[in-house]
């Protein structure tokens, strides 16, 4: 039951990440909006008329701030569905298949996937001073969009990186080490004395 939880919630976030991934509204103005991988355009007042287009590789994206950042969401995204599908694999095995059905090192790539996520956020605005987005946005400058207006691609990276930050710290294996004690029974002074476990 926890592992098909664990499961479902790796998906989702996997998901969600590669939707704002995907995205062309991380910043936008009434006729343009862009994002990591995507960009659109489209006349003015006539949004349903777009024209959309995607970076085809990392040669292709504008500014150099902006393929590190590209570079960081992909491998942090990629760590995401390494996850889910650590999650999914467990929570579907047979019990007597997985000898210990704890978390193993799913927190740990989890928390490698967050980390990527949170750098590759912070280094993407430093590409607002591209030209490509300074064409874009007016007077735009290191995390300053000019005329451009935060999006909701933006917003919901935000969002899974928050969510993939709190899941390993509620995930992480509680561990509790009992002090163990050697009791010796004294015939002398019929006393029981306690005495801490040495260690070998």
């Amino acid at each position: 039951m926890v592992g098909s939880v664990w499961a479902s919630l790796g998906l989702s976030l996997a998901c969600i990440s590669a939707l704002s991934l995907m995205s062309p509204v991380w910043f936008q103005t009434p006729t343009f909006s862009f994002g990591v991988l995507t960009y659109c355009s489209w006349p003015r007042g006539n949004s349903c008329n777009q024209s959309c287009a995607t970076f085809q590789s990392l040669d292709d994206i504008p500014d150099v701030a902006w393929k590190v950042s590209a570079a960081v969401l992909l491998g942090g995204w990629l760590l995401l569905a390494f996850n889910a599908v650590l999650h999914l694999s467990r929570a579907l095995a047979p019990k007597g298949l997985c000898l210990r059905r704890g978390s193993g090192p799913m927190p740990a790539v989890q928390a490698a996937a967050a980390t990527a996520t949170v750098v590759g956020l912070l280094v993407f605005p430093i590409s607002l001073a591209s030209p490509f987005a300074k064409e874009a946005c007016g007077a735009s400058s290191v995390y300053y969009s000019g005329q451009c207006q935060l999006g909701w691609g933006y917003v919901t990276a935000i969002l899974s990186a928050v969510l993939a930050s709190l899941l390993p710290m509620i995930g992480w294996p509680r561990m509790t080490q009992v002090q163990e004690r050697t009791i010796l029974f004294s015939s002398d002074t019929e006393k029981i004395i306690l005495m801490p476990e040495m260690n070998k």
